[in-house]
């Protein structure tokens, strides 16, 4: 078999202050929102998800934009990109790549996948069979592939974009929930405003504002955002907060599952991004409040009982934030 397929993969940044973080991060987002008109809290959770190396699964009714975000945000970044329209005959080596025997060399010659991009956009991947759809577990959680006993790395940064609709369920399979916990956090676009619809008719309704998307940041740069986030400083006491937090959800009566190890580590990463977004190099506790329910509302399953009584999950984390003591001190003093 050949090497690793190359992907765009960069030399080591160098990582930028807070304030070049910031501004990196505003012209992205300035770029996605000429495509998604009125939605700055959902742009928010994008780049939040970007900033603390996860995915995004972007949960909507059709026509509100769920592909634009995926796209604009791809686009705004000068990296490889890929597009899966995840469909009931897709296989798993559509998506991962596959093994070819080469007669003229008389050997394999593994070909990639399109996971093999710094972002890989994957369109109502509830329309895959979970056979399929489990190709991107091992990608998602250990940014590798391994094909044939061969492993691949995959090029950082590495995101993936996954968009479903949760109303027409014919001809779906529902994620399971080792697939959903990979997901860094959920979003849900929702129908605009007046305002913001008549802007978007104004402005759209005559080209596709997609094709005038240029980038505004690299993948070096990307790195270097990551690079910087990971800088961020967590306090002991922010840390419990978030550990409690979690560990709340696996009390609550109304819930049969609730948020796993790995989601706390997810809510701590986010709430660094959280941090670095707001132009800080440590966390409070409002920054793990403000990215709570988009990282841990998709992870709880409800019981039967709770869903007959149309409880929610965003619900019940709203909740629990509520109830959750939160740390008092001077955060900005005990960094370092």
């Amino acid at each position: 078999m050949s090497g690793a397929p190359t992907t765009g993969a960069c030399d080591a940044p160098e990582t930028p202050g807070v304030d070049q973080l910031h501004a990196t991060v505003q012209r992205i987002a300035a770029n996605v929102e000429q495509v998604l008109v009125g939605k700055p809290e959902v742009v928010r959770v994008a780049l939040v998800t970007l900033l603390a190396e996860g995915h995004l699964l972007v949960e909507d009714v059709p026509g509100v934009g769920k592909t634009s975000l995926a796209k604009a945000l791809a686009r705004s970044v000068d990296c490889t990109v890929s597009r899966v329209q995840f469909t009931p005959d897709l296989l798993p080596s559509d998506i991962t790549g596959v093994s070819v025997y080469n007669r003229r060399t008389e050997s394999f010659e593994f070909r990639p996948g399109p996971v093999f991009a710094n972002i890989v956009v994957g369109d109502e991947i509830n329309r895959a069979s979970p056979k399929t759809q489990s190709a991107l577990l091992e990608c998602m959680e250990e940014k590798q592939v391994t094909v044939d006993g061969e492993t691949y790395p995959l090029s950082a940064p590495f995101m993936v974009i996954a968009t479903q609709n949760p109303i027409e369920m014919e001809g779906t399979y529902a994620l399971p929930e080792a697939q959903r916990d990979r997901f860094t956090a959920r979003v849900s676009i929702g129908y605009p405003d007046l305002k913001a619809e008549l802007a978007m008719v104004d402005e759209h309704a005559g080209h596709d504002p997609l094709a005038d998307l240029r980038p505004v940041a690299d993948a070096a740069e990307v790195q270097g955002l990551l690079q910087a986030v990971r800088r961020v400083h967590v306090s002991p006491e922010i840390r419990r907060y978030a550990v409690e937090l979690v560990t709340a959800t696996r009390q609550l009566t109304e819930l049969r599952l609730g948020a796993s190890p790995r989601s706390t580590l997810q809510l701590v990463r986010a709430a660094r991004a959280q941090a670095a977004l707001a132009g800080r190099e440590f966390t409070i506790p409002d920054d793990v409040q403000a990215v709570a329910i988009p990282v841990l509302a998709h992870r709880l399953v409800l019981t039967s009982e709770a869903r007959a009584a149309r409880r929610s999950t965003t619900e019940l984390v709203r909740q629990l934030l509520s109830r959750t003591p939160v740390p008092r001190g001077d955060t900005e003093r005990e960094r370092g």
